[in-house]
Protein backbone atom coordinates (compact mmCIF):
# COMPACT_ATOMS: atom_id res chain seq x y z
CA UNK A 1 0.00 0.00 0.00
CA UNK A 2 1.61 3.23 -1.05
CA UNK A 3 1.36 6.54 0.76
CA UNK A 4 -0.20 7.95 -2.39
CA UNK A 5 -3.13 5.51 -2.21
CA UNK A 6 -3.86 6.51 1.39
CA UNK A 7 -3.72 10.20 0.48
CA UNK A 8 -6.23 9.95 -2.36
CA UNK A 9 -8.87 7.83 -0.64
CA UNK A 10 -9.19 9.47 2.76
CA UNK A 11 -8.04 8.43 6.22
CA UNK A 12 -7.37 4.73 6.84
CA UNK A 13 -7.85 2.96 10.16
CA UNK A 14 -5.75 -0.18 10.63
CA UNK A 15 -7.43 -2.49 13.14
CA UNK A 16 -7.11 -6.02 14.48
CA UNK A 17 -9.53 -8.06 12.38
CA UNK A 18 -9.87 -10.90 14.90
CA UNK A 19 -10.38 -8.76 18.03
CA UNK A 20 -14.00 -8.53 19.21
CA UNK A 21 -13.43 -5.02 20.64
CA UNK A 22 -11.74 -3.82 17.45
CA UNK A 23 -14.51 -5.19 15.26
CA UNK A 24 -17.04 -3.46 17.49
CA UNK A 25 -15.12 -0.21 16.97
CA UNK A 26 -15.31 -0.69 13.19
CA UNK A 27 -19.06 -1.44 13.37
CA UNK A 28 -19.52 1.71 15.48
CA UNK A 29 -17.63 3.80 12.92
CA UNK A 30 -19.51 2.34 9.97
CA UNK A 31 -22.75 3.33 11.68
CA UNK A 32 -21.71 6.84 12.74
CA UNK A 33 -19.43 7.84 9.85
CA UNK A 34 -22.31 8.89 7.64
CA UNK A 35 -20.11 10.63 5.08
CA UNK A 36 -17.90 7.57 4.55
CA UNK A 37 -14.78 9.51 5.57
CA UNK A 38 -12.89 6.55 7.01
CA UNK A 39 -11.60 3.45 5.27
CA UNK A 40 -10.42 0.31 7.04
CA UNK A 41 -7.64 -2.24 6.76
CA UNK A 42 -7.38 -5.27 9.00
CA UNK A 43 -3.82 -5.72 10.25
CA UNK A 44 -4.01 -9.29 8.98
CA UNK A 45 -4.19 -8.08 5.36
CA UNK A 46 -1.26 -7.12 3.15
CA UNK A 47 -2.46 -3.49 3.12
CA UNK A 48 -2.78 -3.37 6.90
CA UNK A 49 0.64 -4.96 7.45
CA UNK A 50 2.28 -2.54 5.01
CA UNK A 51 0.73 0.48 6.72
CA UNK A 52 1.82 -0.74 10.17
CA UNK A 53 5.38 -1.43 8.98
CA UNK A 54 5.52 1.88 7.13
CA UNK A 55 4.76 3.71 10.36
CA UNK A 56 7.18 1.82 12.58
CA UNK A 57 4.72 -0.61 14.15
CA UNK A 58 5.31 -4.35 14.33
CA UNK A 59 2.52 -6.00 12.30
CA UNK A 60 3.04 -9.26 14.21
CA UNK A 61 2.65 -7.61 17.63
CA UNK A 62 0.71 -4.38 17.32
CA UNK A 63 -0.34 -2.81 20.61
CA UNK A 64 -2.40 -0.17 18.88
CA UNK A 65 -4.54 0.56 15.92
CA UNK A 66 -3.25 3.09 13.46
CA UNK A 67 -4.91 6.10 11.83
CA UNK A 68 -3.20 7.24 8.63
CA UNK A 69 -4.28 10.45 6.92
CA UNK A 70 -2.02 11.46 4.05
CA UNK A 71 1.49 11.93 5.40
CA UNK A 72 0.31 11.95 9.02
CA UNK A 73 -0.27 9.02 11.34
CA UNK A 74 -1.55 8.63 14.90
CA UNK A 75 -1.81 5.78 17.39
CA UNK A 76 -3.20 5.17 20.85
CA UNK A 77 -5.50 7.77 22.44
CA UNK A 78 -4.53 10.44 19.90
CA UNK A 79 -5.87 8.22 17.12
CA UNK A 80 -9.11 7.58 19.03
CA UNK A 81 -9.60 11.32 19.60
CA UNK A 82 -8.90 12.20 15.96
CA UNK A 83 -11.24 9.53 14.64
CA UNK A 84 -14.10 10.58 16.92
CA UNK A 85 -13.70 14.31 16.28
CA UNK A 86 -13.48 13.53 12.55
CA UNK A 87 -17.04 12.21 12.68
CA UNK A 88 -18.20 15.80 13.18
CA UNK A 89 -21.30 16.98 15.00
CA UNK A 90 -21.47 16.16 18.70
CA UNK A 91 -18.55 13.74 18.27
CA UNK A 92 -16.25 16.77 18.14
CA UNK A 93 -16.69 16.93 21.92
CA UNK A 94 -14.31 13.97 22.11
CA UNK A 95 -11.60 16.58 21.70
CA UNK A 96 -11.72 16.92 25.49
CA UNK A 97 -9.69 13.69 25.58
CA UNK A 98 -6.70 15.93 24.86
CA UNK A 99 -7.21 17.61 28.25
CA UNK A 100 -6.10 14.39 29.94
CA UNK A 101 -2.31 14.25 29.81
CA UNK A 102 -0.98 11.68 27.37
CA UNK A 103 1.18 10.08 30.09
CA UNK A 104 -2.11 9.08 31.81
CA UNK A 105 -4.30 8.14 28.85
CA UNK A 106 -1.83 6.23 26.66
CA UNK A 107 -0.77 3.66 29.31
CA UNK A 108 -4.44 2.85 29.93
CA UNK A 109 -5.03 2.53 26.19
CA UNK A 110 -1.96 0.27 25.79
CA UNK A 111 -3.00 -1.93 28.72
CA UNK A 112 -6.41 -2.51 27.13
CA UNK A 113 -4.77 -3.10 23.73
CA UNK A 114 -2.31 -5.66 25.12
CA UNK A 115 -5.07 -7.48 26.99
CA UNK A 116 -7.79 -7.22 24.33
CA UNK A 117 -8.03 -10.95 23.62
CA UNK A 118 -8.44 -12.11 27.25
CA UNK A 119 -10.78 -9.19 28.03
CA UNK A 120 -12.98 -9.23 24.91
CA UNK A 121 -12.16 -12.39 22.97
CA UNK A 122 -11.45 -13.16 19.35
CA UNK A 123 -13.58 -13.84 16.32
CA UNK A 124 -13.16 -14.64 12.66
CA UNK A 125 -12.09 -11.69 10.53
CA UNK A 126 -15.02 -9.43 9.74
CA UNK A 127 -16.47 -9.80 6.27
CA UNK A 128 -17.81 -6.47 5.01
CA UNK A 129 -21.27 -6.30 3.53
CA UNK A 130 -21.64 -5.43 -0.14
CA UNK A 131 -22.37 -1.78 0.79
CA UNK A 132 -19.29 -1.60 3.07
CA UNK A 133 -16.83 -3.37 0.78
CA UNK A 134 -15.56 -0.20 -0.93
CA UNK A 135 -14.43 1.15 2.44
CA UNK A 136 -12.12 -1.80 3.18
CA UNK A 137 -8.64 -2.12 1.71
Amino acid sequence: MSAESTQTGGPVIVFDGICVLCNGWVRFLLKHDRTGRYRFAAMQTDAGRALLEGHGLDPDDPASFLLVDGDNAWTDSDAIRRVLTGLGGAWRLAGVIAWVPRFLRDPLYRWIARNRYPLFGTTACRVPTEEERARFL
